[in-house]
């Protein structure tokens, strides 16, 4: 390089650092020039209940502080904007000071800042005291609301005010949630968080990490430092040698940990998990079932590509009803997918238990389902150990392969998947495995090498395989 390109060099260093210091933090945001693509995923996310778990540092609290902003200010470029009022909900005053206030006040700029009223320190320099509220000056003219609150007030201090947002910065109480679901319920508000999950499988595993009650304004995204481009990797590395496998997994990767390990480690959301696609109805395997009336009766659909990759393609998943209700939502499936009749009845295979009499019964479900048109399969293999190491295997093999693929609408099989874990006396715990019952009873049908299905493929199934190859690759991001 000459002097001449040297000296160019520089000029355009020194030119890009002088626009940036001309630029505040909130602008250089908006323009993109922050590239944390979950931060990104976060904010364009339309789900009224969203969450980021993310390890120390990861960059997840400066999701909630410019959302609180952009919210207040009325200039979110994801959403339709109006005026705006909020709470921001911190652990304690202390911990609202040195962490949410902080990074509100850091993407505020003075000129948006109407008034502030303290709680305790000088309205002068409010990031020294404890702020109570912020009056915002938004682009319609007017003013929002940005108030705070801590934790360690107590629910009663969380009643009666109508909001259209709370961010909760880190892992709130159940009840003082519970109440600011409450204060957002008028004005169809939304809650989102910002948390490091350190308590342990919490109510918030629960009901958002779980989700068990299936709601579908319930959003999550995980963050990790490898997802934050401004950690340093060296840095990551000597950090990362000094923690132990359960802080590593809460500070590091943001996950939930516990005293016992998850039963399928090796199941990675990011990659096991995968969007729909048109299966070719070549593909079709099985469906399985593991019965229920009190719980719930779960049913799959399987599909094997002719490279041995499952995929779960549909599922029927419900509690409190009769054979013949999940004989018509099963065969309902049936019919939308095109799944192939045997002798003019579908085939499953069935735990079997499902071929037991019962002294109030005359007719085994095996049989109830014969009569709806489901021939079932009783004769599976129920060895949940040498199951769970199939299914194990099938979600990441020695090699580093996985060959096993839920379809996202699968959620509460993929739900049973995230709450599995090891009990006392090397048994998993018994508690929301009904799918995974059956997803054993699958994956245990088949041979252990299986070879390749013997049929000549026509020039359009190839076409069809080679697209759909594609597709997965792209989603898993190998393309």
């Amino acid at each position: 390089m000459t002097n001449e390109e040297i000296i160019e060099k520089i000029k355009i260093i020194e030119n890009e650092e002088s626009r940036r210091k001309e630029k505040q933090p909130i602008d250089l945001y908006n323009a993109g020039e922050i590239k944390h693509e979950k931060q990104l995923i976060f904010h364009k996310c339309k789900k009224r209940n969203r969450w980021v778990f993310g390890g120390n540092r990861s960059g997840k609290t400066e999701c909630g502080a410019v959302e609180v902003v952009w919210l207040a200010r009325g200039i979110h470029p994801y959403k339709d904007n109006k005026p705006r009022d909020g709470w921001v909900v911190s652990l304690s005053q202390q911990v609202q000071r040195d962490v949410a206030q902080a990074k509100i006040l850091h993407y505020l700029k003075r000129e948006w800042i109407a008034d502030v009223v303290m709680i305790s320190g000088k309205k002068g320099s409010a990031e020294y005291g404890i702020i109570d509220t912020i009056y915002v000056k938004n682009v319609f003219g007017t003013l929002s609301k940005i108030g705070f609150k801590s934790c360690d007030q107590g629910r009663e201090k969380f009643q009666g005010t109508t909001l259209d947002y709370v961010w909760f910065d880190e892992e709130p109480p159940e009840d003082i949630y519970t109440e600011c679901r409450m204060r957002v319920l008028d004005r169809c508000g939304e809650i989102f968080g910002t948390m490091t999950p350190l308590k342990g499988l919490s109510w918030v595993y629960d009901t958002i990490y779980l989700n068990n009650a299936n709601d579908d304004e319930v959003w999550y995204e995980q963050i990790e430092w490898s997802d934050n481009p401004y950690l340093d990797s060296n840095e990551i590395a000597k950090l990362s040698s000094t923690m132990s496998s359960d802080e590593l997994n809460s500070r590091k990767y943001g996950l939930f940990t516990s005293g016992m390990g998850m039963v399928y480690s090796e199941f990675d959301i990011r990659y096991n998990v995968i969007e729909p696609f048109d299966v070719p109805h070549e593909w079709y395997d099985k469906i399985s079932i593991d019965p229920g009336l009190h719980n719930p009766l779960s049913a799959h659909f399987y599909a094997c590509d002719y490279d041995g990759n499952i995929y779960v393609i549909a599922e029927h998943y419900a509690s409190e009803h009769t054979v013949e209700y999940h004989a018509q939502q099963i065969k309902c499936i049936c019919e939308k997918l095109s799944w192939p009749k045997v002798n003019g009845r579908y085939e499953a295979i069935i735990d079997s238990a499902a071929n037991q009499r019962t002294l109030s019964s005359e007719k085994s479900v095996t049989e109830l389902f014969f009569e709806n048109g489901i021939a079932c399969n009783p004769y599976v293999n129920k060895d949940m150990f040498a199951g769970i190491n199939r299914v194990k295997s099938y979600f990441k093999n020695s090699l580093g392969e996985r060959k096993l693929f839920i379809f996202k609408n699968c959620v509460n099989m993929i739900r049973e998947i995230k709450g599995y874990f090891w009990g006392n006396n090397d048994l998993p715990n018994k508690k929301d495995d009904h799918s995974l019952d059956e997803l054993r009873y699958y994956i245990m049908s088949r041979p252990e090498n299986k070879e390749t299905k013997i049929h000549k493929k026509s020039d359009i199934q190839i076409k069809k395989e080679k697209l759909i190859k594609k597709i997965r690759l792209n989603h898993l991001g190998y393309m």
